[in-house]
C-alpha cells in the first residue's frame, strides 16, 4: 500500500523563509524602541534633571501591564483562541501607541509640570508609554514563537528561532549605537534637549509603523498555510483539541515548564537590565565618551546575530540544548563578577566583556525557546510562552528599579550642577560595583535552576538532549 504524502506551504523552503523573515523584521522595530533611551542616560540627567531612579522607574515600567494585569497571560490566551493573525496586529499598533506616549513625553508635546500620583509628570507619561510598549512587544514575542513552530515544528526549529532572535537584536544594536550621536548632533545643533532626546524615539516610531506593515503582509501567507494544512490533512487523523481555559492548569502543573520559566526570568534579568544601563557603565567605569559610550555594548547584538543561529544549527542536529543552557549560565555569572572587579577598568576588557555576554546570550535562548515545544504541547504554546514572560516580566520589571535605586542610594561618588545659557547642567558620577554584583547573582542563581532542568530532563525524558531535525 502506498503512503500518500502530504505537502504544505511550510514545506516550501522559500515560503517559510520568507516568512520567517517577515516577522523577525516586526521584532526588529520593537527591540529598537525597547533600549532606544538607554544611551541618552547621562544626557537625561544632564539636560532634564533625571535621577537613576527615574530612568529605573521608566525602564520598570515595561513590566507593569504585564504582571499586575495579567495582559501577557490574557495575549496567550487570545493567541491560542483566535491565532496569530489577530494577536500578531494588535500586539504591533499597541506597539505604536505606547511608543507615541514615550515621544510625547520627552518631546513635550503637551505640558509636563506638576506630578502624576506624585510622580514627575514626564516621567509617568513615558513610564506609562513603555508600560503600554511592553504589553505589545511582549505578546509580539509570544505570537512570533508560535508562528515560528508553526512553519518550523520538524525542520529547522532552533535555527529559525535563532535567526529570529539574531535579526530582532540587530534592533538592540541600532538603539544601543545611534540613539546618543543623533541627540548629541542635535544638541552642538542648537536644538533644544526635549527636541534632541526624542528625536531617536521618533525614528523608532517610523521604524515600528513600517514592522506593523510588514506584518499585515504576514497574514496573507498565514491565512494561505491554514489552508493548505486543512487541504492536506489526512482524513483518518485525530482531530486536536481546541485549547480549554484548564489547559493552563496543566501548564503550571508542569514542573518542567517551571524551570524553564525561572531560569528565563533569572537570564534575561542579568541581560536586559544590564543593558539599560551598558552605556552609563561604560562611561563611567571605562571612560569612554557619553556620545559613543553605546558603541560598546551595541557589540553585544552583532554577536548574537552569527552565534545564535550556529548555536541553534547545533541544538537542531546535535541536541544538548540542556547542556547549552547550564553553559550559558555559567558564562554569565563570570560576565558580571569581571564587570563588578573596580580595577579592570581598561576599555579593551569592557570590549571583550561585552562579546562574552553576546556568547552567552546566544547559547541559553538559542536552546531555551526550542526546547518548550518538548515540554508542552503545541495547542498549549501560545498561553506556555506567555506565561514564561509573564514570569520573566517580573525581573524585567524589578531590576531595573533596583539598579537605579542602588546606584542613588550608594553608588555616587561626585554631582555637580553648571548653569550653560540658562540651562542646567547636572554631571553625576557612579560607582558601578554593586550593581554588577547584583547581576552576577542573578547568574549564579540561573546555574542552580539550569542544573535541576537537567536534572529534570533525564528523570521526564522530554528530550531536551535531543536533536530537533526529523527531516
Amino acid at each position: 500500500m502506498n503512503e500518500v504524502i502530504r505537502t504544505t506551504l511550510r514545506d516550501n523552503k522559500v515560503l517559510r523563509w520568507t516568512a520567517l523573515a517577515i516577522v523577525s523584521f516586526t521584532m526588529l522595530t520593537g527591540y529598537y524602541i525597547n533600549y532606544v533611551i538607554s544611551p541618552l542616560k547621562p544626557l537625561f540627567e544632564e539636560y532634564m534633571g533625571w535621577s537613576s531612579t527615574d530612568f529605573g522607574f521608566w525602564n520598570s515600567a515595561y513590566g507593569w501591564f504585564n504582571v499586575f494585569f495579567l495582559m501577557l497571560i490574557f495575549g496567550g490566551i487570545i493567541l491560542d483562541k483566535v491565532g496569530v493573525r489577530f494577536t500578531g496586529l494588535g500586539a504591533s499598533l499597541t506597539m505604536i501607541i505606547g511608543t507615541f506616549f514615550q515621544f510625547a513625553a520627552i518631546r513635550q508635546l503637551w505640558p509636563m509640570d506638576g506630578e502624576i500620583f506624585g510622580i514627575n509628570a514626564q516621567i509617568a507619561t513615558g513610564a506609562f508609554g513603555f508600560a503600554v510598549f511592553g504589553v505589545g512587544v511582549e505578546i509580539a514575542g509570544i505570537t512570533v514563537s508560535k508562528i515560528i513552530v508553526k512553519w518550523f515544528k520538524g525542520k529547522e526549529l532552533a535555527l529559525a528561532m535563532g535567526l529570529e532572535m539574531a535579526t530582532a537584536r540587530l534592533g538592540t544594536a541600532l538603539a544601543l549605537a545611534i540613539p546618543a550621536p543623533i541627540a548629541a548632533g542635535l544638541l552642538d545643533g542648537g536644538k533644544a534637549p526635549n527636541i534632541a532626546l526624542s528625536a531617536p524615539v521618533m525614528l523608532g516610531l517610523g521604524l515600528l509603523v513600517a514592522g506593523f506593515v510588514a506584518f499585515l503582509w504576514y497574514t496573507f501567507r498565514d491565512k494561505q498555510l491554514d489552508k493548505s494544512i486543512a487541504d492536506n490533512k489526512d482524513p483518518n487523523a485525530e482531530e486536536e483539541e481546541e485549547f480549554k481555559a484548564r489547559d493552563i492548569l496543566k501548564v503550571i502543573t508542569n514542573k518542567g515548564f517551571w524551570l524553564v520559566a525561572l531560569l528565563c526570568v533569572l537570564f534575561y534579568s542579568g541581560v536586559f537590565p544590564f543593558l539599560y544601563f551598558a552605556a552609563d557603565l561604560m562611561h563611567q567605569k571605562y571612560g569612554v565618551a557619553q556620545e559613543t559610550a553605546g558603541l560598546i555594548p551595541s557589540l553585544l547584538p552583532f554577536g548574537t546575530i552569527l552565534l545564535t543561529p550556529l548555536f541553534g544549527g547545533i541544538y537542531d542536529k546535535k541536541g544538548k540544548g540542556a547542556t547549552i543552557m547550564l553553559i550559558g549560565a555559567v558564562m554569565l555569572l563570570g560576565v558580571h563578577l569581571l564587570f563588578a572587579i573596580p580595577g579592570l577598568n581598561m576599555t579593551f576588557i569592557a570590549v571583550i566583556l561585552i562579546l562574552l555576554l553576546g556568547v552567552t546570550f546566544s547559547l541559553v535562548p538559542s536552546a531555551m525557546w526550542p526546547s518548550v515545544p518538548k515540554i508542552i504541547p503545541e495547542k498549549r504554546l501560545g498561553t506556555a510562552y506567555a506565561l514564561i514572560f509573564w514570569v520573566q516580566n517580573w525581573g524585567l520589571m524589578g531590576v531595573p528599579l533596583l539598579i537605579g535605586w542602588v546606584l542613588d542610594k550608594y553608588c555616587i561618588t561626585s554631582k555637580t550642577e553648571t548653569i550653560v545659557d540658562g540651562i542646567t547642567k547636572t554631571k553625576v558620577t557612579y560607582d558601578y560595583t554593586i550593581p554588577m554584583f547584583i547581576f552576577a547573582g542573578l547568574g549564579l542563581l540561573a546555574i542552580v535552576i539550569a542544573v535541576l532542568l537537567k536534572a529534570e530532563d533525564k528523570k521526564k525524558g522530554y528530550g531536551l538532549e535531543l536533536p530537533n531535525y526529523e527531516g
